[in-house]
């Protein structure tokens, strides 16, 4: 056993108590605009003309940059003026508006929505039900009526999904040769990245996206251009509208927002509208069979928690869930990223 001056105060725990500070960090100098102004202006900068061009105390913002910079977000160089700031390759890449595979947009809904549930998880726990209700005042009974309490809150959601899929969408996608599926139905496929990215992989496809006709309505707006012609719409409620026969059933993060009741009703009915020799690919963050981890993806799950009815689960448990629906020759492959891959035919 190790000495008792090794338990005295162990860096794991500093480093996990402090999690939510270096969060939040990040999220700041995401929403006040730094890594924006520093891709912008193409050269380095000092913490005064930063603070200066973003309208914010010297003292606050010097602050902020130093703790950007401990996180390698920001890269510094000390000059005979005194410390200027650019951004590192990392920040460039995810973190400024502009970049394709900008991952600011679920920045702001993390900082601004997921946080504020996460507040009260103690009471999640002991109640096993999500905290809507206790956060934002709305009932807790229709977790998406909760996400999409507003227009705004709705784009917010939609834009960060688009910028998950813009970095995951092609492992997943491309886990199984899909070519063989050239009509599919994205169920829940909100603003239309992972559609994208499938008749990008498999140009001899079409993509519907199915959603609520509001979602749909934000999605034509906002994220899919008319000329977009391999990807159309159907508006309507998977659980309780029908639903149009395909080939192949794309449910990208929607089997982990219900129980398994739920999901067991949505795969059957599924099953029923599938064309025979079709299937449904499910694309989902996977926990070890032992439930031992990823730490990712149980994060994920007490999310889940705190938002909505589901969890997170093994391969083994999806497979249980689609079996039950129907599905069979069920195949699993995880892609190393943060979401996986489970797909199974009729």
């Amino acid at each position: 056993m190790g000495s008792t001056e090794d338990l005295d105060y162990p860096q794991i725990i500093v480093q996990y108590s402090s999690g939510f500070l270096v969060s939040k960090v990040m999220f700041t100098a995401c929403e006040l605009g730094v890594f924006d102004l520093l891709l912008e202006s193409g050269e380095p900068l000092s913490s005064g003309s930063i603070a200066a061009c973003l309208d914010t105390s010297t003292t606050g913002m010097e602050r902020l940059l130093e703790a950007c910079v401990g996180l390698k977000l920001l890269a510094v160089e000390v000059t005979q003026k005194g410390a200027l700031y650019r951004n590192t390759e990392i920040s460039n890449i995810y973190l400024t508006k502009s970049s394709p595979k900008s991952q600011y947009h679920m920045m702001m809904y993390y900082s601004n929505t997921v946080y504020s549930c996460w507040q009260h998880l103690t009471e999640a726990v002991r109640e096993g039900r999500n905290q809507y209700e206790r956060t934002f005042g709305i009932s807790s009974k229709d977790p998406f009526g909760a996400m999409y309490r507003s227009e705004e809150e709705m784009s917010k959601f939609m834009a960060g999904q688009n910028s998950v899929w813009s970095i995951c969408g092609r492992d997943v996608l491309a886990a199984f040769d899909l070519s063989s599926f050239t009509q599919i139905y994205d169920l829940g496929g909100g603003g239309g990245a992972l559609a994208r990215e499938y008749v990008s992989l498999y140009p001899n496809s079409t993509v519907t996206i199915y959603d609520l006709p509001k979602v749909v309505q934000v999605a034509k707006e906002q994220f899919v251009s008319p000329e977009e012609r391999q990807i159309a719409f159907h508006e309507g409620d998977f659980f309780n509208d029908s639903i149009p026969e395909a080939e192949l059933y794309i449910l990208s993060k929607i089997l982990h927002d219900w129980d398994d009741d739920k999901c067991k009703q949505l795969l059957a009915k599924v099953y029923k509208v599938c064309k025979p020799g079709g299937g449904v690919l499910l694309v989902e963050s996977l926990l070890n069979e032992d439930k031992s981890g990823p730490l990712e993806t149980q994060l994920y799950s007490m999310n889940m928690l705190v938002q909505t009815e589901g969890k997170e689960r093994t391969a083994a448990e999806y497979s249980k869930l689609l079996e039950a629906g129907g599905f069979g020759a069920i195949q699993v492959k995880r892609t190393g990223k943060l979401y996986d891959a489970v797909l199974g035919r009729k």
